[in-house]
């Protein structure tokens, strides 16, 4: 497959340049550490930080708000998939982020170029573009705010059935798996497998970052109507998840735990709220 590109965004009449997730890049390296992916399950609020806060760790979504309460030493990552998360959560970014590596798709970064320019002209060094293998670069939108792409507009939306990549070595795809297929990424560089959460999408992300286990915490999945750990009913956004829990994250989330035990990292979910949906994870 053919490697992703570079994105010339133009803002405010000024080129800021994004680059692709690329796995060769040395600092992108963990170097085979443990690191912990704290997604933002109601359980999460009640983690033992103390022993957490000096592990490599990758944060989602509105988890990263953590950092006003807990001084972690080194947040290797923040990963944000659902641009709605921009427009709903505005606070968390201007209050929280400060330059850590940002990982998002293209349609988050559209819509942070759109609401937060400032965010993106003082870190765009520190962000990386994520993108779905079977749809390459796709945006929602037709309000484009990147001045030059460096690789073909066709591209653009052009979706593919995950059966289109069983042969690919760097995915792994269940194309039996009903109601539709299923598959995991061995090399984000060349796009990630959707499986309806943001978690799924951090996991393959540090797989790909050679580590050398996988820790996630606040996966609740059984709660999932109830606010996220820093939410209330007032504010609470939309979730999705209960709809695609039985027939896409968990069988998923097993695929990932097998394939990637096979390949030398196990996974461990330290939810007690959901650790009997999975039998594949250590």
């Amino acid at each position: 497959m053919e490697l992703p590109p570079t994105v010339v965004f133009n803002i405010d009449d000024q080129p800021i340049t994004i680059h692709a997730f690329n796995s060769s890049e040395a600092k992108q390296s963990l170097n085979n550490q443990a690191v912990n992916i704290i997604a933002s399950g109601p359980s999460a609020a009640n983690l033992a930080f103390s022993e957490l806060i000096e592990i490599a760790t990758i944060f989602v979504n509105g988890s990263i708000s953590l950092l006003a309460q807990h001084d972690f030493t080194q947040v290797v990552g923040w990963v944000i998939s659902d641009a709605r998360f921009i427009n709903h959560q505005p606070e968390i970014l201007k209050n929280h982020y400060r330059g850590q590596p940002l990982y998002a798709t293209l349609a988050v970064f559209e819509a942070l170029a759109a609401a937060h320019p400032d965010i993106m002209h003082s870190y765009h060094s520190s962000m990386r573009i994520l993108y779905p293998v079977d749809r390459p670069w796709g945006v929602k939108s037709n309000r484009l705010w990147f001045s030059k792409l460096t690789f073909k507009k066709k591209l653009l939306n052009k979706k593919k059935p995950l059966s289109y990549f069983v042969n690919d070595p760097n995915f792994v795809i269940d194309s039996s798996h009903k109601p539709a297929p299923i598959g995991v990424s061995l090399d984000v560089t060349y796009g990630f497998v959707e499986a309806g959460t943001v978690a799924y999408v951090a996991a393959q992300l540090a797989f790909s970052r050679s580590v050398s286990i996988i820790n996630l915490y606040g996966i609740d999945l059984l709660n999932s109507a109830e606010p996220r750990f820093y939410e209330n009913k007032d504010n609470s956004a939309p979730s999705k998840l209960d709809k695609a829990i039985t027939d896409r994250i968990v069988p998923s989330f097993n695929l990932l735990g097998k394939v990637y035990k096979e390949h030398g990292v196990p996974i461990v979910n330290h939810s007690a709220i959901s650790k009997d949906l999975f039998n594949s994870f250590d």
